[in-house]
């Protein structure tokens, strides 16, 4: 093995330790937009590793930089099975929402105890809409993007990874900047995005039509998803004055939902209850103090993080300091 990157803070030795795979999954996840996959995918790289035989593993410089490669493959794998899985998705498909640190301030999640560090880190490259512009992507743009720019893998390390050469892995990355540079939506500060989340809420609890229009833009685009498992739009919406309408009617339909002010990937949004239990999370995008994009996950499959269901496994990536320079450089 002759790549010498590894995650961040793998473990010496024997790079198998808990924060090895906590690392792996943060990468798993921003290339799948899906804890449950990444998951699934990490499992399989380290029962890849325990597969081996001890002397292999052992003249292995570093494991680390194995299981990041297996895994990175997996992930390539996965995406490119995935576009065919999501043809016959019901309805639209939208990464899975994660719920912020608040949750685990107690040291708990759903009456387990866990790691208060197990979680993933809620930067620039897991909101919302950075995750959905990464879905158009191919599944070559998006890992050797993830690994070169989010990650700080050289490109030589890169094309040892999804097998091009270094040249082809370079090209790949900036294919995949300039698409996402062109998606992308001058960012408004979190007070900013809190306040207009808080107009937002109150005038849906209220069922102020006009209100809810003036926090809209004109253009905005709503877009659910229930996984053919409950109710939601099965298209996107679009139009101030049609969703504000869809929206007051959506909350009269279901009736008695509780709404709640919550970070949604890092961001300011919204959690729906009903009878003390998670039914929707709510994404947003903003330009120029208004709403632009909402993303409603309904799937209960999406939302058990949310329910307590699931134990956080993923924790902080601590993200190579230039990845945020080069995300605002997109800005540009």
């Amino acid at each position: 093995m002759t790549i010498n990157s590894r995650p961040p803070g793998a473990g010496e030795g024997t790079g198998t330790d808990d924060v090895t795979r906590r690392q792996l999954i943060n990468l798993a996840y921003r290339m799948l937009g899906s804890l449950a996959d990444a998951e699934d995918v990490v499992q399989d790289a380290y029962a890849r590793w325990y597969a081996l035989e001890p002397e292999r593993r052992h003249v292995i410089e570093s494991p680390g930089a194995w299981l990041t490669t297996v895994t990175s493959r997996l992930c390539l794998n996965v995406l490119t099975s995935a576009r065919v899985r999501r043809e016959i998705y019901v309805g639209e498909w939208i990464p899975e929402p994660l719920p912020d640190g608040a949750r685990w301030n107690d040291g708990r999640m759903g009456g387990v105890a866990i790691d208060p560090a197990d979680r993933i880190t809620l930067d620039e490259s897991i909101n919302m809409a950075f995750l959905v512009v990464l879905e158009s992507l191919t599944p070559a743009e998006r890992v050797a993007f993830i690994l070169h720019d989010v990650f700080c893998y050289s490109f030589d390390e890169v094309s040892q990874i999804v097998g091009r050469t270094s040249g082809a892995c370079r090209q790949l990355a900036s294919s995949a900047r300039h698409r996402i540079r062109d998606a992308r939506t001058p960012a408004l500060p979190t007070g900013e995005q809190a306040g207009i989340v808080k107009r937002f809420k109150q005038a849906l609890e209220t069922g102020d039509i006009d209100e809810l229009m003036g926090v809209l833009a004109p253009d905005v685009t709503a877009v659910g998803d229930g996984g053919g498992l409950v109710s939601t739009v099965s298209h996107p919406v679009t139009g101030a004055a049609r969703i504000a309408h869809s929206l007051v009617q959506f909350e009269a339909l279901f009736g008695h939902l509780s709404f709640e002010e919550h970070t949604v990937n890092g961001q300011p949004g919204l959690i729906a209850r009903q009878s003390g239990v998670t039914v929707s999370v709510y994404a947003f995008e903003f330009a120029n103090n208004q709403i632009t994009h909402i993303w409603g996950i309904r799937n209960p499959e999406k939302l058990r993080p949310w329910r307590g269901e699931l134990g956080a496994s993923c924790v902080c990536h601590r993200a190579c300091p230039q990845m945020y320079g080069r995300l605002n450089m997109l800005e540009s």
